[in-house]
């Protein structure tokens, strides 16, 4: 190991000062063994890391969507207003705004890390799963299963409804972004949401683990702005179930390749019949719509917590008090 190796792992040593108790799930990893005189202080910090995670995606994210646009206006000659061009990018009229927006999304993974390394003092690795790390291997077969029921269950209700090919102008670019960012995006908003957010907002609340799962979920769903009903409710579904899936399979794997899944259908094939910007600026769905989408989220929910089991993959921390399944 080189010297300047060797002060960087003792300076993020330095950083961490708590583990996981053994056998927790996968909300309370953030959890620590403090007597109730101190329980102030763990909930202080889930508090305040969720208000400076939410602020920072706030300033960070609409700094970078900025940058970028203004970096795709010079590059193309400063066509117009910057305030024209902006407001078209914004609503995906050019593949710049897909692209500035999924990078954008894309930094809650590292403040992701960063709340839990400097606010919590542990080691980001827990926020991948309670093994702790990534488990590639069931998100491999979490990313099938998606493919054949969320696919399966888009395609079955399109029954009866026209197929458009009819491809935006630039689609080559904008599938590229889809394909190369879209995941990232994803995979970014279910380690805030279903990774730091449910962990932290668990600290405040111990005597159960849903406490954070229904609380990311509205601070998910709230986050999309302006919706009906059914749109609110189907965003609010969805980060129920990711959450439930956090919980029984141990990790973000199963919500991360439903959400990739989710995006990349939706967005490929608005590309490929011309209605990117009527998939991006959607404010309302009808009720059989959610009702579509329910079941397909609840039908990939029991496929990918089959799937767990079938893989034995840990559900709590090492050490588990109940003698919970065996790591990947």
């Amino acid at each position: 190991m080189s010297e300047l190796a060797k002060v960087f792992h003792a300076r993020f040593s330095a950083l961490v000062k708590h583990e996981p108790m053994p056998g927790v799930t996968y909300p309370e990893v953030l959890m620590v063994d403090a007597p109730l005189a101190r329980r102030w202080r763990v909930i202080a910090l889930g508090v305040g890391g969720s208000l400076l995670g939410i602020i920072s995606f706030f300033v960070f994210t609409r700094a970078l969507i900025l940058f970028i646009v203004w970096l795709g206006w010079l590059a193309s000659g400063s066509p117009g207003s910057l305030q024209a061009y902006g407001t078209a990018a914004a609503n995906f009229e050019l593949p710049i705004g897909m692209l500035a927006t999924n990078l954008g999304l894309a930094l809650l993974i590292p403040i992701s890390v960063g709340l839990v390394l400097f606010v919590h003092r542990f080691r980001p690795r827990w926020l991948h799963s309670v093994q702790p790390g990534f488990r590639w291997r069931f998100m491999l077969a979490c990313l099938l299963a998606g493919l054949v029921v969320l696919g399966g269950l888009w395609v079955v209700s399109r029954i009866g409804e026209p197929w458009v090919f009819a491809p935006e102008q630039q689609w080559g670019w904008y599938l590229l972004i889809v394909l190369l960012t879209s995941p990232l995006q994803a995979a970014a908003e279910e380690y805030f949401f279903r990774g730091y957010l449910i962990q932290a907002l668990h600290t405040t609340s111990s005597s159960s683990p849903w406490f954070g799962v229904v609380g990311s979920a509205a601070v998910f769903a709230l986050f999309h702005g302006t919706q009906n009903l059914p749109l609110f409710l189907y965003r609010f579904a969805f980060g129920i179930l990711a959450g439930v899936l956090v919980v029984k399979t141990g990790g973000l794997e199963a919500g991360i390749a439903a959400h990739v899944v989710n995006n990349v259908v939706a967005f490929g094939y608005a590309v490929l019949s011309g209605t990117v910007v009527a998939t991006h600026t959607v404010t309302e769905i009808g009720w059989a719509e959610l009702a579509w989408s329910l079941a397909g989220f609840g039908a990939f929910a029991a496929a990918a917590v089959w799937i767990a089991r079938r893989m034995r993959v840990a559900v709590t921390t090492p050490g588990a008090r109940f003698g919970g399944p065996a790591e990947v």
